[in-house]
């Protein structure tokens, strides 16, 4: 008996979904040395190529890899199926490169906001590092506006609160 049943079809989709998994986890771990904005879009890449489908028989509606098809047809000449499976893959490729330009876009200009507020964080901590420094020599501290003798934390609520005079 040569057909495929339904069965066979499913777990022939399960185990190559496994191994593509391996694969795609194989790939990221050779690539995280790279700078982010190459590897991000090499994993992208791979994960495309991996998981792609593309029809085999439009009657039955059966489906396979688009680069297993791709490089049956042109290594062994199987089939006709090649510049289908070809075609396909550059659609999902565009599709998934389209997404992730969007995804990338919206990041942007938060990552550069998260960055500035870190550096002034930074800022303000080597500000205060100065001030304790130049406090050092005095025999009380800092303590003259401060009723324990601690500097005030930056960016604490609790600061602006005001206190009624009696």
């Amino acid at each position: 008996m040569d057909t495929m049943t339904e069965n066979d079809y499913l777990i022939a989709w399960g185990l190559y979904a496994f191994a593509a998994l391996g694969c795609l986890l194989v790939w990221m771990r050779m690539t995280r040395w790279m700078w982010r904005w190459l590897r991000e879009p090499l994993r992208l890449l791979v994960a495309v190529l991996l998981f792609a489908p593309t029809i085999i028989d439009p009657v039955k509606e059966k489906y396979a890899p688009a680069v297993a098809i791709t490089a049956l047809d042109l290594l062994f000449k199987v089939g006709n199926n090649a510049w289908r499976a070809i075609s396909e893959l550059l659609m999902y490729g565009m599709i998934a490169f389209g997404i992730y330009l969007i995804f990338v876009l919206i990041r942007f200009p938060i990552e550069r906001a998260s960055n500035a507020r870190k550096e002034q964080a930074e800022a303000a901590r080597a500000a205060a590092r100065a001030e304790d420094e130049r406090d050092a020599g005095q025999p009380f501290g800092g303590a003259g506006d401060d009723r324990y003798g601690r500097p005030p934390l930056p960016g604490n609520p609790q600061r602006m609160r005001v206190e009624p005079r009696l």
